[in-house]
């Protein structure tokens, strides 16, 4: 579903005038961006440097590039060889002052209003493997403190091709296969951060939903990267269902639970058509579709409405979406409530992915076993 921003947009693209005044906000919004990349080229604003190597995982375009399960792909390779590794996160949506590093490392996070629902989300995921996701819009202070107390030798920036105020060591850009440059247009025309001349700065490329096209589209996507960064990596990924996480039980089912099984599928997230898509791929029948605005928080009525109309049927939704329930939830839905968990696989150069980690971290302190 889209935002309310999304649908003005889409309205004024209709007429000409509406289309002609976001093509003067997009040159607006393109002579910033240049003139900002500008001042950090020439030293006028300074990008800081922290004891540690970061990994800068991003994008070039708004959501949909299946971000959130990159950063944990990459931050579970590192802990896998022993590497102490944190996450710098902004912690979109929180409600704590903006200057506050928070830090969620424990069994005990704090809610998800109060650190961000992704961090949240990532904290569970990466339950038990000690990686410390700082969360804070000064990602450098935040950095620095993960240095100091955690003595992280790696941090990972999550969505932070755009953050020039840190510097970074690799630059590892998601591009979706579905739509790889966003139209082709900057922001507000188009969904592109910054122009695809941008991608000159990246050291490794993923094309992500790489099993959703055809080849003749990859190679196509290829070549126009190449154009403008002739020697960059360019892997390819595909996100894959990993389990059910059943909220009341807290526990993992295996995918075959809902094979053939009438479902109703629930999403306030970027792209709703691939989760939907995904639960189509492990067998279950999509009866009902609920979809919502990005990051929306679900109220008390609205999961009413649902819960009046799922006829018993088990509601599957994503750890993203779950997480901004209302408290108390468990008294308005009944039935099954399940969490579909998603990874990302590397289709196409999984040693390169390694490597480029590897290579960045140094020498390991040693292996886990």
């Amino acid at each position: 579903m889209k935002s309310g921003w999304a649908r003005r947009r889409e309205k004024l693209k209709k007429g000409f005038a509406g289309r002609a005044l976001l093509w003067c906000l997009s040159m607006v919004y393109g002579a910033a961006v240049v003139m900002r990349r500008w001042l950090y080229q020439a030293n006028i604003l300074t990008s800081r440097k922290l004891q540690a190597k970061v990994v800068c995982i991003g994008n070039l375009t708004t959501g949909g590039t299946g971000k959130t399960p990159a950063v944990l792909l990459a931050a579970a390779t590192l802990r896998k060889r022993n590497f102490p590794v944190a996450i710098l996160s902004r912690g979109y949506g929180r409600r704590t002052k903006d200057g506050e590093v928070m830090t969620l490392l424990d069994d005990n996070p704090p809610p998800w209003t109060e650190c961000g629902d992704e961090p949240w989300m990532m904290h569970q995921a990466l339950a038990g493997q000690n990686i410390p996701i700082l969360v804070s819009p000064d990602r450098t202070k935040a950095g620095h403190e993960a240095v100091t107390f955690y003595h992280s030798r790696v941090i990972i920036l999550d969505d932070g091709f755009q953050h020039l105020k840190l510097k970074h060591d690799l630059d590892i850009v998601l591009i979706n296969a579905l739509d790889p440059f966003g139209g082709g247009g900057l922001l507000p025309l188009g969904n592109l951060r910054e122009p695809i001349g941008a991608l000159s700065r990246a050291h490794l490329i993923v094309l992500t939903h790489a099993d959703l096209v055809s080849d003749e589209a990859l190679q196509d996507i290829r070549q126009r990267i190449l154009n403008v960064n002739s020697r960059v990596p360019i892997l390819e990924a595909a996100h894959k269902a990993d389990f059910y996480f059943d909220v009341r039980s807290e526990k993992r089912l295996p995918l075959d639970h809902l094979d053939k099984k009438k479902i109703v599928a629930l999403s306030g997230i970027a792209d709703p058509s691939q989760f939907e898509e995904s639960l189509a791929g492990v067998g279950a029948k999509v009866a009902q579709k609920w979809r919502y605005p990005d990051h929306h928080p679900y109220t008390a009525r609205e999961l009413r409405s649902i819960q009046q109309v799922r006829n018993g049927l088990p509601l599957v939704t994503t750890f993203k979406d779950f997480i901004r329930f209302p408290k108390n939830w468990r008294d308005i839905m009944e039935d099954e409530v399940l969490v579909l968990s998603i990874k990302l696989e590397i289709l196409k150069g999984r040693n390169t992915w390694i490597d480029s980690l590897l290579n960045l971290a140094g020498e390991p302190p040693g292996l886990s076993a």
